[in-house]
């Protein structure tokens, strides 16, 4: 029995794809909006369903790369920023549209730095370990 389904609608309109269907032991009756992770994941909750029939938290990858967020979106040069991602340990650079900062990597998930002298307006990137990570709105100098 189907209770639900998370659907794309393609970009031309020529159709509706579903992506998965709720139902059963693992979930059912989908409520509220997804919410993208740092990770490239969406990530929802059900109604119903689950392990004890109370509902449940559902992850759903649909091939969205990972990503990073900063808080706030925008600073002037000196002000703090904190950087949210997912394996930011390791983490080996930190630029504000192409320009260095100095950063302090406070967990797996957690950079801390401060908005660079001669920052522009731009993507964040972090390099780790396993690649670039950029910024998933652009970063606002005034």
């Amino acid at each position: 029995m189907q209770a639900g389904a998370i659907f794309e609608i393609s970009a031309n309109v020529s159709g509706m794809t579903t992506l998965y269907s709720f139902g059963g032991p693992a979930g059912a009756n989908p409520v509220g909006a997804l919410i993208q992770a740092t990770d490239g994941n969406l990530y929802g909750t059900t109604q119903s369903g689950g392990a004890i029939g109370n509902g449940a938290v559902f992850r759903l990858n649909v091939g969205l790369g990972p990503f990073i967020k900063t808080l706030p979106t925008s600073g002037k040069v000196g002000a703090a920023v904190t950087i949210l991602g997912t394996n930011l340990i390791g983490a080996t650079g930190v630029s504000f549209n192409g320009t260095a900062a100095t950063f302090t990597i406070v967990s797996a998930s957690e950079i801390s730095t401060k908005v660079p002298t001669g920052a522009t307006n731009g993507k964040v990137t972090v390099t780790t370990p396993g690649g670039t990570l950029s910024s998933n709105v652009v970063f606002r100098v005034p």
